[in-house]
């Protein structure tokens, strides 16, 4: 027995609720995210990026899943002994840098990020701890007409994606309606703050669990099927019925919603406020033409607690599949809202500022149930085979001669031709085999026979793959020598060029 103990190996795994994301679906979703960046920017938005993390105290306490560990963020200490944690989502972030730099932005300041953001929620199917946002802000104004074009951007954006019109919903209510519906069954003050964020926290899992999972959420509890108990809000039934009340009180057409909601919100002073921003919200997107998109449904709150005005939510109203393949509504893919006192928080005076932001994954999801941004495999590189290690400075050549050239020679825009140098230290059959897995669409070949004649081999690999079910010996192989042919070195790039475009067509 070796008196040497055997090295333990460290275990190969993923965080819970991480993943990772592999070639096919990060282009899938740079063209995606393209896609939006083109109807932000129409809008007049202009880029910003923060970073990943962010003194604790500067992001504030706003979660909703605030009973985890560690207030639902991730957070660490640094040399200083200062607390700092990774952002949670990109809204606390743009407060601190408007705050920041507040004499020298133009007000308003419209921003438009994308990033990952990081929650340290229980994982489950579909929810991860790590996810990418994609936001848009107006910063510096108290208008609703801020909050009415996000509802229309976020419409735009939808449908520039390829969502058509009615297989998605944007809809629009206030907090402040809800506020007024509280004070008025006795909820005010700051001894009922945590009954409050219990009301929104129940309220936002409406599409959950419905109006009798809200009820209970509201009152004592409620109790799921594997018998664990999610304590509620403490309301009394009363208190409960009201707030249900006007959850209820979606009708056909925005006015005639509103008119239902009036009945609720009359003489409960901020209630009213809350009614007349959705009223000109309201008009704001009939005159606009969106009313056949845009909806005031009043049972919309949005979970984060630092929403104070109008909040929506885009949902898509069509039918999928989720991870498992089982039928699933997608629900809501983005939403956001008015929230006043973010940055108020740095200033000590009040910053109004309203905000969409889009789930990208699950966006991604969804485009891809549609058959939208597909995550077709890319064409790999054309792999130069080393065939002489005492050749690899000519071998290196051929590839970065190829880098050189467009696809397209005849189109400024066409992109450069991908290509790389076999950089193992394998025979041609492992080369082979290499440029295979990795989705090449030919191969280089130079050995010292076509280099004395002045020649390059071109293999096409997809041609060659398609031709050998054809083939029934290797006699026939060898004679007809499928999808390879031999090229004068200055021949290269047009050879490859042609190889490219077949494959393309």
């Amino acid at each position: 027995m070796s008196g040497k103990s055997q090295e333990k190996r460290t275990e190969a795994r993923l965080p819970k609720g991480m993943r990772d994301i592999e070639a096919d679906e990060i282009r899938a979703v740079q063209r995606m995210l393209g896609t939006i960046r083109e109807v932000y920017e129409s809008y007049g938005f202009e880029p910003l990026d923060t970073p990943a993390f962010e003194y604790t105290d500067c992001l504030g306490k706003f979660l909703p899943d605030q009973d985890r560990p560690n207030e639902g963020v991730f957070s660490f200490q640094d040399e200083d002994e200062q607390w700092l944690s990774l952002r949670y989502d990109l809204t606390a972030p743009l407060a601190r840098y408007v705050a920041q730099n507040f004499d020298r932005l133009p007000k308003p300041f419209r921003r438009y990020q994308t990033g990952p953001v990081w929650r340290n929620e229980k994982p489950g199917p579909g929810r991860f701890r790590q996810f990418m946002q994609f936001d848009a802000d107006t910063v510096g104004t108290e208008s609703v007409a801020a909050d009415a074009e996000l509802c229309m951007l976020a419409a735009d954006t939808l449908e520039a994606l390829g969502i058509p019109r009615g297989a998605y919903a944007i809809k629009v209510n206030n907090r402040k309606l809800l506020d007024g519906v509280m004070e008025a069954v006795g909820l005010r003050g700051e001894e009922n703050y945590i009954r409050r964020l219990g009301v929104l926290r129940a309220i936002d899992k409406l599409d959950k669990f419905g109006l009798a999972g809200v009820s209970q959420l509201l009152q004592a509890g409620r109790r799921d099927e594997s018998g664990d108990f999610t304590k509620g809000a403490g309301l009394t039934e009363n208190q409960a019925n009201a707030i249900l009340d006007i959850l209820s009180a979606t009708r056909q057409g925005g006015t005639a919603t509103l008119n239902e909601i009036n009945k609720y919100v009359q003489n409960t002073g901020i209630g009213e406020q809350g009614f007349a921003e959705l009223d000109q919200i309201n008009g704001l997107v009939g005159a606009s033409g969106y009313d056949d998109r845009i909806f005031i449904t009043p049972a919309v709150v949005r979970g984060l607690e630092y929403y104070t005005g109008p909040v929506f939510e885009a949902e898509l109203v069509f039918n999928g599949e989720d991870e498992e393949g089982a039928p699933s509504r997608f629900g809501s893919v983005g939403g956001g809202g008015r929230y006043d006192g973010l940055v108020a928080r740095f200033k000590g005076v009040k910053v109004p500022a309203t905000g969409f932001s889009i789930g990208v994954s699950r966006l991604y999801t969804a485009l891809q149930a549609l058959g939208h941004f597909k995550t077709d495999a890319v064409q790999g590189p054309v792999v130069v085979l080393v065939m002489d290690r005492d050749r690899v400075g000519d071998y290196n050549n051929m590839a970065r001669t190829l880098r050189q050239a467009r696809v397209d020679p005849n189109d400024p825009n066409s992109p450069y031709i991908r290509a790389e140098m076999y950089l193992g230290t394998s025979g041609m059959k492992a080369q082979m085999k290499y440029a295979d897995r990795r989705g090449s669409p030919c191969v280089v070949i130079q050995g010292s026979d076509e280099k004395a004649r002045g020649e390059v081999t071109i293999k096409d690999l997809i041609e060659g793959e398609r031709l050998s079910g054809e083939i029934g010996d290797n006699a026939a192989w060898r004679e007809g020598r499928p999808a390879q042919f031999a090229v004068k070195e200055g021949e290269l790039v047009e050879a490859v060029r042609s190889v490219i475009a077949r494959h393309r067509e």
